[in-house]
């Protein structure tokens, strides 16, 4: 009995089986719409050597994954022909959106051009991505980047034999910098109070260029008043440099991007004054713009920018001058480096209370 009952319940179950009503465990309602493919972020940086960049890659992928998307993230250590073979790679993955910091702004172009071919929109972070048909671009105010870091020397020493030590000829970004600077710097070269003893720029950003560069004028010059550097790497070659001429701590420099290193030389009287970006403003804002166009949505701007072909859609942010006087409120303020390693050089009865 007991066996005829088992082969008359498989037979039911066959005949279920092909009249396609097998019975199912999925209890999904069938009026609720399908999960959407979660959002894919491709995301190259031209470098991570530098800790600043270090900082947006950790804070952009947090807060992206914090939106619900995922980040494919690659670094082309400084070289345009990984960074567009990476890119490439990035577009074969069928990422929904490219966010690029690119070392080289005008070969960076070509890949504006193979993502939009894929059918995908590009954003380009910090970096100006020039004469091509770049979707949106995000970065800090960099004029005022310059005006912060020539004023914050020039309030210290306002004439005599001054150096200037730029970024990158292959980053916009070097260029806005220095037309800030040169907003201070100019009208006192014209009227003689500042004479321009040298004027460089330096592939890459790099600290040891700056300081080979500082050192051989110093090296047939010996003395020097000034040095306006365009960001805290470039600061820290040249502080390197002043100190073989028994010039650190008397001449002023300048620099960006308020790296640990550079808020150390402050607070130690070594370094006069960094512009402070907050990267998490930058990467936060980038991130939620990334999602949006994704998404199709619309995306925040507040200016315009022109690369050369286009007037790009574009957000910039403010930035803040940082000197001893200052570092408290603004930089151990926001817990962008923290108060016992920016001071831990100097002698705990120096120090201003937390």
């Amino acid at each position: 009995m007991k066996k005829g009952v088992l082969i008359l319940i498989l037979s039911l179950f066959v005949v279920m089986s092909f009249s396609g009503c097998t019975p199912s465990t999925d209890n999904t309602n069938e009026n609720e719409a399908p999960a959407e493919d979660p959002i894919v972020i491709g995301f190259s940086m031209a470098d991570l050597r530098v800790e600043r960049w270090q900082r947006d890659r950790d804070l952009f992928m947090e807060k992206a994954e914090e939106l619900g998307a995922s980040v494919v993230f690659v670094s082309a250590d400084l070289d345009s022909d990984v960074q567009e073979t990476q890119a490439e790679n990035l577009i074969l993955q069928g990422v929904d959106v490219i966010v690029i910091v690119a070392h080289d702004g005008e070969k960076a172009a070509a890949i504006v051009e193979k993502a939009h071919d894929a059918g995908i929109k590009v954003i380009a972070y910090d970096r100006l991505i020039k004469n091509s048909d770049l979707d949106y671009y995000i970065s800090f105010d960099n004029v005022k980047v310059g005006e912060y870091e020539a004023q914050g020397v020039v309030d210290v020493v306002s004439s005599g034999d001054f150096a200037y030590l730029g970024g990158s000829p292959t980053d916009n970004n070097a260029f806005l910098v220095k037309e800030g600077s040169f907003n201070v710097l100019q009208p006192k070269i014209d009227s003689g109070d500042i004479n321009l003893v040298l004027d460089v720029f330096n592939d890459g950003w790099k600290s040891e260029e700056a300081y080979r560069q500082l050192k051989a004028y110093l090296d047939e010059h010996k003395t020097l008043d000034a040095v306006v550097a365009a960001n805290d790497g470039t600061a820290l070659g040249a502080v390197q440099a002043l100190k073989e001429f028994g010039l650190d701590g008397k001449v002023p420099v300048s620099g960006q991007d308020a790296s640990l290193g550079a808020c150390q030389m402050i607070v130690e009287g070594k370094q006069t004054v960094t512009v402070y970006k907050p990267l998490k403003s930058i990467a936060d804002k980038a991130a939620e713009m990334a999602v949006a166009v994704a998404k199709g949505e619309a995306v925040e701007t507040n200016q315009v920018v022109n690369n050369g072909k286009i007037d790009v859609p574009s957000y910039l942010l403010d930035v803040v001058g940082v000197t001893k006087d200052n570092m408290m409120e603004t930089v151990i303020k926001d817990g962008f480096q923290p108060y016992e390693e920016v001071y831990q050089n100097v002698p705990e009865a120096e120090r201003p209370p937390k």
